[in-house]
Protein backbone atom coordinates (compact mmCIF):
# COMPACT_ATOMS: atom_id res chain seq x y z
CA UNK A 1 0.00 0.00 0.00
CA UNK A 2 2.54 2.53 1.28
CA UNK A 3 4.29 1.56 -2.24
CA UNK A 4 2.13 2.52 -4.44
CA UNK A 5 1.11 5.61 -2.46
CA UNK A 6 4.96 6.63 -3.02
CA UNK A 7 4.84 5.20 -6.69
CA UNK A 8 1.46 7.93 -7.29
CA UNK A 9 3.13 10.76 -5.87
CA UNK A 10 5.97 9.83 -7.73
CA UNK A 11 3.93 10.43 -10.89
CA UNK A 12 2.16 13.56 -9.26
CA UNK A 13 5.69 15.35 -9.30
CA UNK A 14 6.83 13.77 -12.41
CA UNK A 15 3.70 15.63 -14.28
CA UNK A 16 3.83 18.97 -12.38
CA UNK A 17 7.83 18.76 -13.07
CA UNK A 18 6.63 18.27 -16.57
CA UNK A 19 4.25 21.07 -16.87
CA UNK A 20 6.96 23.39 -15.14
CA UNK A 21 9.64 22.23 -17.63
CA UNK A 22 7.11 22.62 -20.77
CA UNK A 23 5.78 26.42 -19.66
CA UNK A 24 8.98 27.80 -19.00
CA UNK A 25 10.44 26.66 -22.25
CA UNK A 26 7.29 28.54 -23.60
CA UNK A 27 7.92 31.46 -21.79
CA UNK A 28 11.53 31.68 -23.00
CA UNK A 29 10.56 31.38 -26.96
CA UNK A 30 7.41 34.14 -26.24
CA UNK A 31 10.08 36.50 -24.47
CA UNK A 32 13.03 35.57 -27.19
CA UNK A 33 10.30 36.32 -30.48
CA UNK A 34 9.02 40.03 -28.28
CA UNK A 35 12.99 40.63 -27.84
CA UNK A 36 13.14 39.79 -31.57
CA UNK A 37 10.83 42.20 -32.75
CA UNK A 38 11.37 44.83 -30.56
CA UNK A 39 14.99 45.41 -31.69
CA UNK A 40 14.38 44.53 -35.11
CA UNK A 41 11.94 46.88 -35.38
CA UNK A 42 13.79 49.31 -33.57
CA UNK A 43 16.74 48.87 -36.47
CA UNK A 44 13.92 49.12 -39.05
CA UNK A 45 13.13 52.41 -37.85
CA UNK A 46 16.79 53.69 -37.43
CA UNK A 47 17.09 52.54 -41.29
CA UNK A 48 14.35 54.74 -42.64
CA UNK A 49 15.61 57.76 -40.64
CA UNK A 50 19.63 57.44 -41.10
CA UNK A 51 18.22 56.94 -45.27
CA UNK A 52 17.03 60.77 -44.65
CA UNK A 53 19.00 63.87 -45.05
CA UNK A 54 19.23 66.26 -42.59
CA UNK A 55 17.10 68.61 -44.77
CA UNK A 56 14.03 66.14 -45.40
CA UNK A 57 13.88 65.55 -41.67
CA UNK A 58 13.54 68.81 -40.86
CA UNK A 59 11.27 69.18 -43.85
CA UNK A 60 9.34 66.79 -41.66
CA UNK A 61 9.36 68.55 -38.76
CA UNK A 62 6.21 71.69 -38.88
CA UNK A 63 7.90 75.06 -37.12
CA UNK A 64 5.77 78.49 -37.28
CA UNK A 65 7.15 79.90 -39.78
CA UNK A 66 6.19 76.94 -42.19
CA UNK A 67 2.95 76.82 -40.19
CA UNK A 68 2.54 80.64 -41.12
CA UNK A 69 3.79 80.46 -45.04
CA UNK A 70 1.27 77.44 -45.08
CA UNK A 71 -1.60 79.38 -43.40
CA UNK A 72 -0.52 82.38 -46.22
CA UNK A 73 -0.14 80.10 -48.79
CA UNK A 74 -4.14 78.75 -48.40
CA UNK A 75 -5.41 82.45 -47.62
CA UNK A 76 -3.97 83.27 -50.78
CA UNK A 77 -5.30 80.65 -52.89
CA UNK A 78 -8.29 80.87 -51.72
CA UNK A 79 -8.10 84.59 -52.36
CA UNK A 80 -6.76 83.69 -55.88
CA UNK A 81 -9.89 81.09 -56.07
CA UNK A 82 -12.40 83.55 -54.77
CA UNK A 83 -11.62 86.53 -57.35
CA UNK A 84 -12.00 83.48 -60.68
CA UNK A 85 -15.08 82.49 -59.42
CA UNK A 86 -16.08 86.22 -59.38
CA UNK A 87 -14.71 87.01 -62.47
CA UNK A 88 -15.97 83.94 -64.15
CA UNK A 89 -19.47 84.73 -62.64
CA UNK A 90 -19.36 88.46 -63.99
CA UNK A 91 -17.85 86.91 -67.53
CA UNK A 92 -20.68 84.85 -68.16
CA UNK A 93 -23.01 87.42 -66.69
CA UNK A 94 -21.38 89.80 -69.06
CA UNK A 95 -21.93 87.39 -71.87
CA UNK A 96 -25.76 87.01 -70.95
CA UNK A 97 -25.81 90.06 -71.12
CA UNK A 98 -23.91 90.87 -74.81
CA UNK A 99 -26.14 88.32 -76.00
CA UNK A 100 -29.51 89.42 -74.69
CA UNK A 101 -28.22 93.03 -75.99
CA UNK A 102 -27.30 91.50 -79.41
CA UNK A 103 -30.66 89.66 -79.58
CA UNK A 104 -32.66 92.47 -78.54
CA UNK A 105 -31.22 94.61 -81.52
CA UNK A 106 -31.25 91.86 -84.16
CA UNK A 107 -35.48 91.99 -83.37
CA UNK A 108 -35.04 95.63 -83.58
CA UNK A 109 -33.53 95.34 -87.01
CA UNK A 110 -35.69 92.43 -87.65
CA UNK A 111 -39.33 94.73 -86.80
CA UNK A 112 -37.40 97.54 -88.90
CA UNK A 113 -36.75 95.76 -91.81
CA UNK A 114 -40.18 94.40 -91.79
CA UNK A 115 -41.94 97.61 -90.88
CA UNK A 116 -40.01 99.29 -93.66
CA UNK A 117 -40.82 96.24 -96.34
CA UNK A 118 -44.48 96.43 -94.79
CA UNK A 119 -44.37 100.52 -95.74
CA UNK A 120 -42.73 99.85 -99.17
CA UNK A 121 -45.39 97.14 -100.31
CA UNK A 122 -48.24 99.64 -99.29
CA UNK A 123 -46.33 102.39 -101.04
CA UNK A 124 -46.35 99.95 -104.11
CA UNK A 125 -50.05 98.74 -103.48
CA UNK A 126 -51.19 102.65 -103.20
CA UNK A 127 -48.93 103.97 -105.90
CA UNK A 128 -50.69 103.25 -108.94
CA UNK A 129 -48.39 102.99 -112.08
CA UNK A 130 -48.56 106.38 -114.12
CA UNK A 131 -50.91 106.25 -117.07
CA UNK A 132 -49.79 106.89 -120.47
CA UNK A 133 -52.06 109.05 -122.57
CA UNK A 134 -53.43 107.54 -126.04
CA UNK A 135 -51.52 109.02 -129.14
CA UNK A 136 -53.26 111.99 -130.24
CA UNK A 137 -52.85 111.39 -134.36
CA UNK A 138 -52.54 113.90 -137.25
CA UNK A 139 -53.29 113.73 -140.72
CA UNK A 140 -50.38 112.24 -142.48
CA UNK A 141 -50.92 113.95 -145.31
CA UNK A 142 -53.11 117.06 -146.45
CA UNK A 143 -56.17 116.48 -148.66
CA UNK A 144 -59.54 115.13 -148.72
CA UNK A 145 -60.84 111.62 -147.53
CA UNK A 146 -61.66 109.39 -151.13
CA UNK A 147 -63.04 106.72 -149.19
CA UNK A 148 -64.29 106.30 -145.68
CA UNK A 149 -63.63 102.87 -142.85
CA UNK A 150 -65.99 100.53 -143.25
CA UNK A 151 -65.46 97.97 -141.74
CA UNK A 152 -68.88 96.68 -140.44
CA UNK A 153 -70.05 97.72 -143.72
CA UNK A 154 -69.38 97.26 -147.01
CA UNK A 155 -68.03 99.70 -150.45
CA UNK A 156 -67.81 99.01 -153.78
CA UNK A 157 -64.27 98.80 -155.17
CA UNK A 158 -63.53 100.09 -159.12
CA UNK A 159 -60.49 98.18 -158.96
CA UNK A 160 -62.26 95.34 -157.86
CA UNK A 161 -65.36 95.71 -159.33
CA UNK A 162 -67.10 94.31 -156.33
CA UNK A 163 -68.19 95.36 -153.01
CA UNK A 164 -65.54 95.02 -149.96
CA UNK A 165 -64.63 96.64 -146.50
CA UNK A 166 -62.28 98.62 -146.34
CA UNK A 167 -60.00 98.99 -143.01
CA UNK A 168 -58.55 102.36 -143.77
CA UNK A 169 -59.30 105.69 -144.66
CA UNK A 170 -57.73 106.71 -148.74
CA UNK A 171 -56.55 110.27 -148.50
CA UNK A 172 -56.14 111.91 -152.24
CA UNK A 173 -52.68 113.84 -152.12
CA UNK A 174 -50.85 114.49 -155.13
CA UNK A 175 -48.20 111.44 -156.25
CA UNK A 176 -44.59 112.25 -154.17
CA UNK A 177 -46.74 114.24 -152.06
CA UNK A 178 -44.55 113.75 -148.38
CA UNK A 179 -46.20 111.37 -146.22
CA UNK A 180 -45.16 112.68 -142.29
CA UNK A 181 -45.65 110.62 -139.27
CA UNK A 182 -48.94 110.99 -137.24
CA UNK A 183 -47.57 110.37 -134.37
CA UNK A 184 -44.28 109.77 -132.84
CA UNK A 185 -43.00 106.23 -132.49
CA UNK A 186 -40.82 103.31 -134.14
CA UNK A 187 -40.22 102.09 -137.34
CA UNK A 188 -41.69 98.23 -136.84
CA UNK A 189 -41.27 97.51 -140.71
CA UNK A 190 -40.97 98.45 -143.95
CA UNK A 191 -42.67 95.65 -146.69
CA UNK A 192 -44.03 95.63 -150.10
CA UNK A 193 -47.92 94.53 -149.49
CA UNK A 194 -49.22 92.37 -152.14
CA UNK A 195 -52.42 93.85 -151.56
CA UNK A 196 -52.10 97.95 -150.51
CA UNK A 197 -48.24 98.39 -152.33
CA UNK A 198 -45.24 99.53 -150.42
CA UNK A 199 -46.23 100.24 -146.60
CA UNK A 200 -44.21 101.73 -143.73
CA UNK A 201 -45.68 100.29 -140.20
CA UNK A 202 -45.40 102.55 -136.86
CA UNK A 203 -45.26 101.53 -133.00
CA UNK A 204 -47.13 103.97 -130.84
CA UNK A 205 -47.99 103.51 -126.92
CA UNK A 206 -50.63 102.36 -125.68
CA UNK A 207 -50.97 99.53 -128.33
CA UNK A 208 -51.10 100.96 -131.34
CA UNK A 209 -49.73 101.12 -134.65
CA UNK A 210 -50.23 102.90 -138.07
CA UNK A 211 -49.92 102.16 -141.37
CA UNK A 212 -48.90 104.09 -144.39
CA UNK A 213 -49.32 102.10 -147.68
CA UNK A 214 -49.82 102.76 -151.93
CA UNK A 215 -45.85 104.51 -151.43
CA UNK A 216 -43.72 105.52 -154.01
CA UNK A 217 -40.51 105.90 -151.79
CA UNK A 218 -39.86 104.79 -147.75
CA UNK A 219 -36.15 106.50 -148.49
CA UNK A 220 -36.40 108.92 -145.63
CA UNK A 221 -36.83 105.56 -142.79
CA UNK A 222 -35.54 102.62 -141.93
CA UNK A 223 -36.71 99.72 -139.69
CA UNK A 224 -35.86 100.35 -136.17
CA UNK A 225 -35.87 103.87 -136.44
CA UNK A 226 -37.21 106.50 -134.06
CA UNK A 227 -39.70 109.10 -135.22
CA UNK A 228 -41.36 111.64 -134.14
CA UNK A 229 -44.86 112.99 -134.54
CA UNK A 230 -44.78 115.21 -138.23
CA UNK A 231 -41.41 113.72 -139.52
CA UNK A 232 -41.41 112.80 -143.10
CA UNK A 233 -41.24 108.76 -143.63
CA UNK A 234 -42.18 108.82 -147.36
CA UNK A 235 -44.26 109.44 -150.78
CA UNK A 236 -47.41 109.44 -152.01
CA UNK A 237 -47.57 106.78 -154.78
CA UNK A 238 -50.19 104.26 -156.87
CA UNK A 239 -48.55 101.08 -155.68
CA UNK A 240 -51.61 99.24 -154.14
CA UNK A 241 -52.29 96.34 -156.81
CA UNK A 242 -56.50 96.64 -154.85
CA UNK A 243 -56.40 100.59 -155.65
CA UNK A 244 -54.99 100.85 -158.67
CA UNK A 245 -57.42 102.42 -160.65
CA UNK A 246 -58.43 105.43 -157.83
CA UNK A 247 -56.86 108.65 -158.19
CA UNK A 248 -53.34 108.81 -155.92
CA UNK A 249 -53.95 108.90 -152.34
CA UNK A 250 -52.58 107.32 -148.84
CA UNK A 251 -53.78 104.60 -147.57
CA UNK A 252 -54.06 105.21 -144.16
CA UNK A 253 -54.41 102.77 -141.30
CA UNK A 254 -55.00 102.73 -137.35
CA UNK A 255 -54.76 99.59 -135.54
CA UNK A 256 -55.40 99.56 -131.33
CA UNK A 257 -54.36 96.04 -130.16
CA UNK A 258 -54.24 94.38 -133.44
CA UNK A 259 -57.75 95.62 -134.66
CA UNK A 260 -57.94 98.14 -137.02
CA UNK A 261 -60.01 100.92 -135.87
CA UNK A 262 -61.55 104.23 -137.84
CA UNK A 263 -58.92 106.63 -137.73
CA UNK A 264 -60.89 109.91 -138.01
CA UNK A 265 -62.23 108.97 -134.18
CA UNK A 266 -58.56 108.61 -133.36
CA UNK A 267 -57.21 111.85 -135.80
CA UNK A 268 -57.16 115.26 -134.46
Amino acid sequence: MRRGRREKINDNRYFKRLIFTTGGILLVIIATFVITFIVYNNKLKDYNYSSLSTEQIADLVPNEGVFNNTVDYVEEASSDIGKSIEEAINTVEEEKAEEKEEKETTKEKAKETKSKEQTKEVKQTNTEPEKVKDPEFVMPVEGEILRGFAKDSLIYSETLEEWITHLAIDIKADRTAVVSAAEAGTVKSIKNDPRYGLSIVIEHVNGFETIYSNLLTTEFVEEGQKVEKGQSIGTVGNSAAFEIVDEPHLHFEIIKDRENVDPTIYIK
